[in-house]
């Protein structure tokens, strides 16, 4: 019985440690460029370095952190130009997620949009936090990929989102334009309602731009430790 604890205790630690950090870096609890160090997580998880080192690993593997032999670990930094890559791939394909979702128009996910606007309002009304609002946020556009038999687009998506993932927590967290955000998610809401699938691809692409303009010059300047590139062509771009 020995032998075979012991290995599923390590698992279970490891699992524990990968999942915790993993949050914690992608909420910017942990922000970009910090510096963590075995020694620190294994006095904070109570364990050897082995589940430590397992768990480092997996971040590694997630591009989450990046170690450098015999120096330091330390959480990547954001790479505006894979920014500028999901916005644009998100702009294309849930573009044309959302007139595939048009030309089907389920009333039963129009109500679901519905109450999605309205969890955001009732959510606004309380003391919530920027993680809880991003939750919120990402289960309204899933919506229309759940209905139109997308969902394999969508984990595609939000696997591909390290960076992006970081980027929108930063917008949510700093910008705090909650309102504005969940005004736009109406104004979305009534395209579709509209079905002017005209108007989807301009909308969206202001949409999922709209954290670059909010956070404005405050990225290369105020959170310019949190960035890969902060030159002035992403302002640009």
């Amino acid at each position: 019985m020995a032998d075979t604890a012991a290995p599923k205790e390590l698992n279970d630690n490891s699992i524990l440690i990968f999942r915790t950090l993993k949050n914690e870096i992608l909420n910017l609890t942990i922000p970009p460029g910090t510096v963590i160090s075995e020694n620190e997580i294994c006095e904070r998880f109570s364990v050897s370095r082995t589940p430590v080192r397992t768990a480092f690993q997996r971040l590694s593997d997630a591009k989450l952190i990046k170690n450098i032999p015999y120096r330091e670990t330390t959480v990547t930094r954001i790479n505006l130009n894979h920014i500028r890559q999901i916005i644009y791939m998100r702009i294309a394909i849930e573009s044309k997620v959302i007139r595939d979702f048009i030309d089907q128009y389920d009333p039963f996910a129009i109500e679901k949009i519905r109450y999605g606007i309205r969890k955001q309002l009732v959510l606004l009304g309380t003391e919530f936090t920027p993680p809880e609002f991003y939750t919120e946020d990402s289960s309204f556009h899933r919506i229309w990929f759940r209905a139109t038999d997308k969902e394999l687009l969508w984990r595609k998506i939000q696997h591909a989102q390290v960076h992006y993932t970081r980027f929108r927590m930063l917008d949510i967290v700093e910008a705090r334009k909650f309102s504005a955000i969940e005004k736009e998610h109406e104004q979305l809401f009534s395209i579709i309602q509209k079905k002017d699938k005209d108007g989807v691809e301009p909308f969206m692409t202001k949409h999922l731009n709209g954290g670059i303009q909010r956070l404005g010059k405050r990225i290369y300047r105020e959170f310019s430790d949190y960035f890969e590139d902060t030159g002035p062509d992403f302002m640009q771009s």
